[in-house]
């Protein structure tokens, strides 16, 4: 059986069957596919955000074949880590855009192999390629370690929640602080058993319909206007979202986010939870992607133990059930009040269980920011260390 390599823009050339648990390609016909050697290089011509020109990866994984929609090449030297890294410049980038079109379909490049193979390079020593190979290659070792640190955080935590939220069936957690032991069984209720206890208000949407911002509306600056992909491990990315004026914003009824309240996404991207910290504004806007939850009586209910409740796996399998799962996946506000729930009578317990999980999430954070910044680092290095298109040119 032939070995099947894909080349993906975020993870590079890896097994097929690894990448998408099962072999795409028939193993009875693959006729016209290249066989690829560990050490060859791959063309994708399929762009995406990660790949805005197509990605182009070194095969470390192993010898196979590849699909002949793949332009494969190779080079004399094996000592050739330096191109690797140049393909993934903006300046291999121009050079690309210059030399090809968009497909049909607009998301293929149409390049035809010969001028694929025309394409200019950047020549330095043996000896300076090297070094920078090497100096790019010890940051990337830098940040699969952080990774891995970060993994472990998100593992860590998850098994914590396990033991800290009962098990389905159960009505105490395998896990409890020594101040609430005696403190008897949590009780099942439902988002709106929440609402109708006088727990939370009634949770609200965005602006469906002609009124709902459209992309035109979008200022530099204003409102943040929070769509379900601006949720992201817990975090509200104020800095990458739209904004819509204020004035704009001042005529809308309903979606008006402020701080305390928990996010939820239920469509398309449904499962994404975040608290709403300190904001610069009154208030954020949000799409018809995302429902707030406001606890109205914190004596009774902590909107942080709230938003980790989300989090545990048993909403978020009961969310997955009901929303349908995949990318058209949606639960609108009255389905989502029939959303199952369990959790301690006592504020105070509730409290002391965010608080423990709202831990590793700060130290989740500081991870994930550390990866941010090592990633940063290294583009900007990059963009200083190999030459742009009319530094090529001079």
């Amino acid at each position: 059986m032939s070995r099947v390599l894909t080349n993906s823009a975020e993870f590079g050339v890896v097994d097929q069957w690894d990448f998408f648990d099962k072999d795409i390609a028939n193993q009875s016909n693959l006729e016209g596919y290249f066989v690829v050697e560990k050490g060859d290089y791959v063309y994708n011509p399929r762009i995406s955000t990660t790949a805005p020109v197509g990605p182009i990866s070194k095969n470390n994984v192993a010898t196979g074949v590849m699909s002949p929609l793949y332009t494969v090449f190779r080079f004399n030297d094996s000592h050739n880590d330096f191109y690797a890294y140049y393909f993934k410049t903006t300046g291999w980038h121009q050079y690309m855009r210059q030399a090809s079109s968009t497909g049909a379909r607009h998301d293929r490049m149409a390049i035809a192999s010969g001028d694929f193979m025309a394409m200019p390079l950047p020549v330095a020593s043996p000896e300076e390629q090297q070094k920078i190979a090497d100096c790019l290659s010890s940051i990337d070792e830098l940040v699969t370690l952080e990774t891995q640190k970060l993994a472990a955080h998100k593992a860590h935590k998850k098994g914590l929640m396990q033991q800290l939220f009962p098990a389905k069936g159960e009505t105490l957690p395998t896990l409890r602080f020594p101040e609430f032991r005696n403190a008897g069984e949590w009780e099942f209720t439902t988002v709106g058993g929440l609402v109708e206890a006088g727990c939370l208000f009634p949770p609200k949407d965005g602006n469906h319909g002609n009124i709902h911002p459209k992309s035109s509306d979008y200022v530099a600056k204003g409102i943040p206007f929070i769509m379900a992909s601006d949720l992201n491990g817990g975090r509200i990315d104020i800095d990458s979202c739209h904004f819509i004026s204020k004035e704009q914003a001042d005529t809308l009824q309903k979606g008006f986010a402020k701080e305390g309240d928990v996010l939820l996404s239920h469509k398309g991207t449904v499962g994404e939870v975040a608290v709403v910290r300190k904001i610069n504004t009154p208030y954020l806007m949000l799409t018809p992607q995302v429902t707030y939850y406001r606890v109205r009586d914190r004596k009774r209910l902590s909107n942080e133990f709230l938003a980790q409740l989300f989090v545990a796996d048993e909403f978020q399998s009961n969310l997955a059930e009901v929303s349908g799962g995949g990318t058209r996946a949606y639960i609108g506000i009255i389905e989502q009040a029939k959303l199952r729930l369990q959790l301690p009578k006592d504020v105070e317990e509730q409290q002391y269980i965010a608080s423990c999980l709202n831990s590793l999430d700060t130290l989740i954070t500081a991870q994930t920011q550390k990866i941010d910044t090592l990633k940063a680092h290294k583009k900007g290095l990059m963009q200083q260390l190999f030459p742009t298109l009319d530094e090529a040119q001079e």
